[in-house]
């Protein structure tokens, strides 16, 4: 069965990667996971200096989900190349670098500093922070904005740039598009939805920031819809993130248009989710008579 996917300049063995933020730098899973059998991994969110992120609590579970406000806490792109990278370099896996920043200069710095990494296979840009220098705005809602920024670390790498889509806002797809135009070579949808749990104890909310970022099976319908949507929208491949746990699941992302897709909070759950995607997947291909990844069409109604 031939899973091996072709993103238009990311080559993948198969179509399942490693969410950003649920599998660290890649090193915390090796003893767990066999990294080569990945389709890639995408890092823990890096920033040009460390970042402590929000104080605790900052994780909650919720109904078939769960609730975080981490704050992209990180080490830092200098500690990650010197300490973190190098123990990477017998690995075969695509690795995927997730960085932000909090200003379009911070932005454009990160993706110089990663354009020369010779192992690091593409850049994910998670636009979903704020812009502070726009007053708080985040980069992901306003189609102008993301496009000034998309193109600004279009001009400074290579790289295959893969933009991660928030779907905290009115139409998912102005955004897609104005990333698309501006240069981004592939599109991850969705980040989080914002959400809220508040405990009965102490009648305060269960995180210290208040809100955080849902995740888990419980948004799954819901960024289903947005991969779809935005799939017929743009012509460069979308990468399918929310609520995966089984290769089921992935596979209706897979027909309704995702070229790959992304495990999260599942990682939690079972360190070894991925590879147990990758088989689900496998095994539904080769149940339907499929010899490869790409005979995987929705049909019509």
């Amino acid at each position: 069965m031939d899973l091996s996917v072709d993103l238009g300049g990311l080559r993948l063995i198969n179509p399942v990667i490693a969410a950003s933020g649920t599998f660290g730098y890649g090193l915390e899973y090796s003893s767990l996971v066999d990294l080569n059998g990945l389709g890639a991994f995408s890092t823990k969110g890096l920033s040009l200096k460390p970042k402590i992120g929000n104080p605790v609590p900052r994780v909650i579970e919720t109904s078939s989900g769960m609730l975080n406000s981490i704050g992209l806490e990180n080490i830092g792109i200098d500690a990650f190349l010197t300490e973190k990278l190098t123990q990477l370099k017998n690995i075969d896996t695509c690795i995927i670098v997730n960085f932000f920043g909090e200003t379009s200069y911070e932005y454009v710095e990160m993706a110089l500093a990663l354009s020369d990494v010779e192992r690091l296979d593409a850049l994910e840009m998670n636009v979903s922070c704020p812009n502070i220098d726009k007053g708080g705005l985040q980069f992901s809602s306003d189609p102008s904005i993301l496009a000034e920024l998309v193109s600004a670390v279009r001009k400074v790498t290579k790289k295959f740039l893969i933009v991660k889509l928030s779907p905290n806002v009115t139409d998912i797809t102005l955004l897609a598009r104005a990333a698309e135009n501006a240069g981004a070579d592939a599109l991850s949808v969705c980040n989080t939805f914002v959400g809220m749990s508040i405990d009965l104890k102490t009648r305060k909310p269960h995180l210290a920031n208040k809100t955080g970022g849902l995740s888990g099976p419980a948004i799954k319908p819901l960024a289903l819809n947005l991969v779809y949507k935005t799939a017929q929208m743009v012509k460069i491949p979308v990468i399918g993130i929310g609520g995966i746990t089984s290769g089921d699941d992935a596979v209706e992302f897979l027909l309704a248009g995702a070229k790959a897709v992304q495990i999260g909070t599942a990682n939690f759950i079972d360190p070894a989710s991925t590879i147990s995607v990758i088989d689900g997947i496998r095994k539904y291909c080769l149940s339907n008579g499929m010899k490869k990844l790409s005979e995987l069409k929705m049909k019509d109604s």
